[in-house]
């Protein structure tokens, strides 16, 4: 068993002062990957085995059950046993089935898992049309009113504050008369739901003196990881909780706010020192997990907020070697992103980085489709986290649905693309992103996604119709294979909060994604800021960043994110306002980002030399003639089945296949571009080719 002093000799200087700082008030400022977890549970620890602390007195609570078994598991290796580390809400619920029967008398009343029937329900006594997507939206309102101790009365006017748009299209009165119903109907089915948990017990403590001297009695000592994300009520809880004590430890990083629109605010992170002014406050600045040039570019993104959101902000200190530099690339489009990325990702793969070890990271699920699409033609196996398949979503299917009985009756008189809006029409989407937020904006985004894709299928094939188009849709669905767990993660920057990987791509950074369209105020665009600081925090050894220039079929109208003006190659770093808040916006009206040679890192001049991604003084590395051959192979094919080149395989492929010359179809399907589908229907006539040019020497 560990001494006390033997639990001090793992931590650095900064996490020793926080596990020495055993009583009274602590708050620790601890940046990404500073070890946090590691300077908590050793404070514990220490003050267990030194005779401080009885363990069973301590109460840890977190965010997330991984996270709290994590801070259980740590605590157990260090010998110490009877640490209550648990979630707000699991604390919460141990407490009231405790204390129900006292108080109330009888059985606590059934927990429901999730708010969606009874959201439904009201919305139906209200003779309100809610689907899926508004009842999600609407459920999002009930937990926000709640844990920002609001009554439905008070829900308008607070609402309106706040900005919360129009949640499933409702007028925030509306919205308001639905909280009533809700709990109306919640009370009919003798439920409770998750915010109740704290709402009752924080009720009880306020109300039964003698309950509260018994959990009083119960736990001295509180520690509260991911203050940042702490709401109003459960704020009120902890304090409750404490009773006027104030041996608590808070443990934050202002910088990773991410879930105000949830209810979290940052504010009582900042505030702590104000309230206990005689705190003990400590700041984790060494970061342990990623690389210098990755905690570089953190710390830059954070340079150019406004001081305002700098107050508390931890300054990255890298401790692991040096590593890769960051990329920034600009793409044409977003299919050209995809499959960029995936190509990068399969030659990570093939030279040895476990795919469990990388992440795309988006802004919003919506722009997962075509790296699925991209991972499955490269072979490489993908899970999603936070989000359905995008042909899965039940929109999109709806839509096909419908697609595919309007393909029926389509005689060719109207465009392909307006044909499809106007169906999509029918289901619900507009030109106009909408001004909501969550699921009705992630909706919205899944339809437009089929809109571009029945321009980009017109660009590329004149004179297509809407079953042209359903055939498209098809192939593109078989293509996507079921998730497998030692895959890339794919994932929205929200949903990777607390996660981590050797390699990371963040995708989509054009204005519009990042920040998103609807973020106005200042405050939302510094939560945006913080969204991805939080992304490219969750780096071990390498990020790459990229935007596109276009939708897919669509005008290079787009422009890079704003916060990339202070990440690009050889941007200057300046002070955060000023004459630095007029260059960022100088940058950003400037040329795009160049595209170097992948040979030698030259910048590309040329269209023709960015088309094959090599300066004209480089040679290929690819035999050109075997190359040529597969063109001619490809035109004879694509003639033959009346379909453009490009439908057959894009020129990218073919130079894949010209540089690796795989013998078998194993060989043919590990290539970018190659799925399932196409492997079927080409493998044998493409390996044929290659046979005939093998006896020629390659470059």
């Amino acid at each position: 068993m560990r001494t006390a002093d033997e639990v001090l000799e793992a931590l650095d200087p900064e996490q020793r002062q926080v596990a020495t700082s055993m009583s009274g008030p602590v708050c620790v400022l601890a940046g990404a990957g500073t070890g946090k977890t590691r300077a908590i549970t050793h404070r514990i620890a220490y003050a267990a085995l030194s005779g401080v602390y009885n363990p069973t007195s301590v109460l840890a609570v977190t965010f997330t059950a991984r996270a709290a078994a994590q801070m259980r598991g740590r605590l157990r290796d260090l010998g110490v046993s009877g640490v209550q580390a648990r979630t707000f809400h699991a604390a919460a619920l141990r407490q009231l089935q405790y204390f129900w029967p006292r108080v109330v008398g009888g059985s606590l009343p059934h927990l429901v898992d999730v708010k969606a029937p009874i959201v439904a329900q009201a919305a139906s006594h209200m003779r309100l049309k809610v689907d899926r997507a508004a009842v999600r939206d609407l459920a999002a309102e009930v937990e926000w009113n709640k844990v920002s101790l609001l009554t439905p009365e008070g829900y308008p006017a607070a609402a309106r504050r706040a900005g919360r748009g129009a949640p499933a299209g409702l007028a925030p009165e509306t919205v308001a008369r639905l909280l009533t119903t809700y709990e109306e109907v919640k009370t009919d089915r003798g439920a409770i739901d998750f915010e109740d948990v704290l709402l009752l017990m924080a009720g009880i403590l306020s109300e039964r003196p003698d309950v509260a001297d018994a959990v009083r009695r119960q736990y001295r000592h509180f520690v509260v990881d991911e203050y940042q994300d702490v709401s109003r009520l459960q704020q009120k809880l902890l304090d409750l909780w404490l009773g006027g004590s104030d041996d608590v430890c808070v443990v934050g990083d202002a910088s990773q706010t991410i879930y105000s629109f949830a209810g979290a605010s940052p504010q009582y992170l900042l505030d702590f020192p104000k309230r206990y002014p005689n705190a003990t406050v400590v700041k984790l600045v060494r970061d342990y997990r990623s690389t210098p040039q990755v905690v570089k570019l953190a710390n830059a993104l954070l340079d150019r907020a406004p001081s305002t959101a700098t107050r508390a902000r931890v300054e990255l200190v890298a401790q692991r070697p040096a590593g890769p530099e960051p990329e920034i690339t600009e793409y044409g489009d977003d299919l050209d992103e995809a499959v960029a990325v995936a190509a990068r990702i399969r030659r990570l793969v093939d030279a040895g980085t476990p795919a469990s070890e990388i992440a795309i990271l988006y802004r919003t699920n919506a722009q997962s489709e075509p790296f699925e699409q991209a991972l499955a033609d490269a072979g490489v196996g993908y899970l999603l986290r936070g989000g359905e398949r995008f042909f899965a979503r039940k929109e999109v299917r709806d839509a096909i649905v419908l697609l595919r009985g309007a393909a029926r009756s389509d005689d060719g008189t109207q465009l392909l693309g307006q044909t499809v809006r106007d169906v999509l029409a029918s289901v619900g989407w507009s030109s106009q992103a909408p001004t909501a937020t969550g699921a009705v904006r992630e909706r919205w985004e899944s339809l437009n996604a089929l809109a571009g894709l029945a321009d980009q299928v017109a660009a590329n094939r004149p004179g297509a119709r809407l079953p042209d188009f359903i055939a498209e849709l098809d192939e593109r669905a078989e293509a996507q294979h079921a998730p497998t767990v030692d895959g890339v993660t794919l994932a929205s920057l929200h949903a990777a909060k607390g996660l981590e990987w050797d390699v990371v791509f963040l995708v989509g950074l054009s204005e519009g994604l990042m920040p998103i369209s609807f973020a106005e105020s200042v405050d939302e665009v510094e939560e945006e800021r913080r969204l991805l600081y939080v992304g490219i925090t969750r780096a071990r050894e390498r990020v790459l960043l990229s935007w596109t220039r276009a939708r897919p079929g669509g005008r290079g109208g787009r422009r890079p994110s704003r916060f990339l003006a202070a990440l690009g190659p050889g941007a200057a770093r300046q002070p955060a306002g000023g004459a630095a808040a007029a260059g960022e916006g100088k940058r950003r009206k400037g040329a795009a980002l160049p595209r170097r040679c992948r040979v030698c890192s030259a910048v590309l001049s040329s269209g023709a030399e960015r088309k094959v991604g090599r300066c004209s003084s480089c040679p290929p590395a690819y035999d050109e003639r075997l190359f040529e051959a597969l063109r001619e192979w490809r035109s004879r094919i694509a003639a033959e089945a009346k379909v453009p080149a490009y439908v057959v395989f894009t020129d990218a492929t073919l130079v894949a296949v010209a540089e690796s010359r795989p013998t078998d179809r194993a060989g043919l399907a590990r290539i970018p571009g190659i799925g399932k589908t196409k492997l079927e229907r080409y493998a044998e006539e493409v390996l044929q080719v290659l046979h005939s040019h093998a006896a020629q020497p390659g470059p």
